[in-house]
């Protein structure tokens, strides 16, 4: 999704761009392994990058939906408080927000949430109108068929295998699925690769090491409710440590999920341990007590590229200019988890005006 964002962006401005696509899709990894929500920006360090780049990314993406006819729904979300003592954290949550330029929560007692939701169970909610869900691979058609309208080009099955800072510019080597190399001379690198970032921006000669932020990986799991959901908004609880807890997220045809939790893992591994579902049964039911025995079915996993670790505060995003680095025209993108979908089309401008200030 950011990727495509940036390619977007700097083929719009003019640019030549070449986007270097390991897989034979685009989206095929964190961009397709998520909740596809549009977040609304409530939970972030007021002037951080993941609070100003999820308002700002927030509005364009819905206006960019309006006018590509991408499928979205502003379906609004609860935060539930499951017991009184959680309501001063909806408050907490609500004042963060407004520090961030969100000021359309509402507080709602338990009657009035339950109102809304009836299937719903709570001491009380807080109401996040600007909340919503997005078809996310048609957005990424949308964004490459936006790309390459204005001449970008996607080289698929072609991995990085190494790049060097000289003084003409960024030399980068390449490798297609035949084992055949090619070079790219380029004014500019953005290394945009998700889960890989860091081992990618290791792989450039030149590049200042102590830069490289370490790693953690949080797995994230789902799982399914087979038929309608029973609820017509995103239901979330008060966040827990590395996540947002265990919510139901929606999909534009009306099915739920649930999901996803937070599991520290060494590697990548998308595997979904279906004995994961007696944790999920035990959280959901705190604001859905109807949820029936055997009634989850495994679905999926993703996993968070994250900055910080456990027991860490919550990291922010990490984008490296040549300002940051001193190494030449690179960015470098690390961390980019949750709301990267929604502050995608704010990251990208963002990312060019560090290569190319105004």
């Amino acid at each position: 999704m950011v990727g495509l964002t940036i390619a977007r962006a700097l083929a719009v401005s003019g640019r030549e761009v070449v986007v270097i696509e390991q897989a034979g899709a685009i989206g095929t990894v964190t961009s397709s392994r998520n909740s596809e929500v549009i977040h609304a920006g409530l939970y972030y360090a007021p002037g951080s990058l993941k609070a100003r780049l999820c308002v700002e990314g927030r509005q364009r993406l819905y206006a960019y939906c309006a006018e590509h006819d991408i499928a979205h729904a502003r379906t609004g979300k609860l935060i539930v408080a499951s017991e009184p003592g959680q309501i001063d954290g909806l408050r907490t949550i609500a004042a963060n927000a407004r520090r961030c330029g969100v000021d359309d929560l509402q507080l709602l007692t338990r009657g009035e949430a339950e109102k809304l939701e009836p299937a719903l169970t709570c001491a009380g909610a807080l109401l996040s109108p600007s909340t919503g869900i997005v078809d996310s691979h048609a957005l990424m058609l949308s964004l490459r068929g936006d790309a390459e309208a204005a001449g970008a080009s996607v080289a698929f099955l072609t991995a990085f295998s190494g790049a060097a800072i000289e003084p003409d510019g960024i030399r980068i080597d390449t490798r297609d699925t035949n084992g055949e190399t090619f070079v790219l001379k380029a004014h500019a690198f953005i290394n945009a690769a998700g889960l890989d970032a860091p081992a990618l921006a290791g792989q450039v000669d030149g590049f200042p090491g102590d830069l490289i932020p370490r790693q953690w990986l949080a797995r994230g799991n789902y799982f399914a409710l087979p038929g309608r959901s029973p609820f017509s908004r995103l239901i979330y609880p008060v966040p827990v440590e590395g996540g947002l807890g265990v919510h139901l997220t929606l999909d534009l045809a009306g099915s739920a999920r649930f999901g996803p939790d937070v599991e520290w893992i060494e590697r990548v591994d998308y595997t979904v341990d279906p004995g994961r579902g007696a944790v999920f049964y035990e959280a959901i039911r705190r604001y859905w007590p109807d949820l029936g025995d055997g009634a989850l079915q495994p679905a999926y996993a993703g996993i968070r590229p994250k900055l910080s670790g456990p027991g860490q505060p919550a990291a922010d995003f990490l984008v490296q200019g040549p300002a940051d680095h001193g190494a030449g025209q690179i960015v470098n993108l690390f961390g980019i988890e949750s709301p990267g979908l929604t502050a995608s089309l704010a990251i990208a401008d963002h990312v060019v005006e560090l290569l190319y200030p105004q």
